[in-house]
């Protein structure tokens, strides 16, 4: 069904953009220092990026996040704004 191809295509795309947001939002927080006033600020914005990441995996069906937490290197700081221990 073209439709469906059309959605699967859109669903890869926003998970590709979310993705490439997490990378983003973790580099600038690596970048900082751990005494930097803006860490708090770049810790928010990172659990903002992975929260909305593991959204859209969910919405793609990929439910177990273990693995991209350990390929993002997503420290502990920020899973646990999301209410991970």
């Amino acid at each position: 069904n073209p439709l469906d191809h059309e959605i699967a295509g859109e669903k890869a795309a926003s998970l590709g953009r979310a993705g490439e947001r997490v990378q983003s939002c973790l580099a600038a927080l690596r970048a900082s220092a751990p005494d930097d006033g803006d860490r708090t600020a770049l810790v928010k914005s990172a659990a903002e990026a992975v929260y909305a990441y593991f959204i859209q995996r969910e919405l793609c069906g990929l439910r177990r996040h273990q693995d991209v937490i350990r390929d993002y290197a997503i420290p502990g700081e920020v899973l646990a704004r999301l209410g991970a221990s």
